[in-house]
């Protein structure tokens, strides 16, 4: 593991070369799971300000779930994730003619429609943070839903930190993915 600042990373971050396939996977991260994406307090409260100007982007059982449940509820682990219907797809997902699921959020998002982003857990993924005390691990989530994005990586030369530019300077910070940047050439020169 890598200390940077107040996270510590995990080595697979660096060494995993990970490229999302949404021509293979469809995007079932977005569809399966035990539970929805979590999202932080404000989140929920920016998806609940911007759900105007997204439902005719929703699917009926999206809404009509939503008009039920709300956007979000608390899973198993006392997390507020996004609600999910009938335990598979997240109700801000929509699937385009070629069945490949794409959120809606994020489509209106760079369509400049609204100016939220996606949780910043679906941005991440597959790297997920758990939040301490002191500290926060930034880990690569394994699933076998990701096979297609790790031989493309592969395939392409680009690792997982490099793949998640985006989202972890939105997280964390330029000067923190500087860091991430530098660390990465010293572990190289170590091997």
């Amino acid at each position: 593991m890598i200390q940077i600042h107040n996270t510590l990373i995990s080595d697979d971050i660096f060494e995993e070369q990970f490229i999302c396939d949404l021509c293979k996977c469809k995007g079932q991260c977005c569809v399966e799971g035990e539970s929805g994406a979590p999202i932080t307090r404000e989140e929920f409260d920016k998806i609940n300000e911007i759900l105007p100007e997204i439902r005719k982007d929703l699917s009926p059982k999206a809404l009509e779930l939503i008009e039920r449940q709300g956007i979000a509820y608390t899973d198993t682990d006392g997390e507020l994730v996004t609600s999910i219907i009938e335990g598979k797809e997240c109700v801000f997902a929509r699937f385009d003619a070629d069945g490949v699921c794409k959120c809606t959020i994020d489509s209106a998002f760079r369509e400049g429609r609204i100016s939220v982003q996606k949780p910043i857990s679906c941005h991440l993924y597959p790297v997920r943070l758990h939040e301490y005390a002191d500290f926060t691990a930034v880990n690569y989530h394994r699933w076998s839903v990701c096979r297609p994005a790790l031989k493309l990586g592969r395939k392409e030369g680009v690792p997982l930190y490099r793949f998640l530019r985006e989202p972890l300077i939105r997280k964390f910070g330029e000067e923190w993915y500087r860091e991430v940047c530098e660390a990465a050439v010293l572990l190289k020169e170590k091997k």
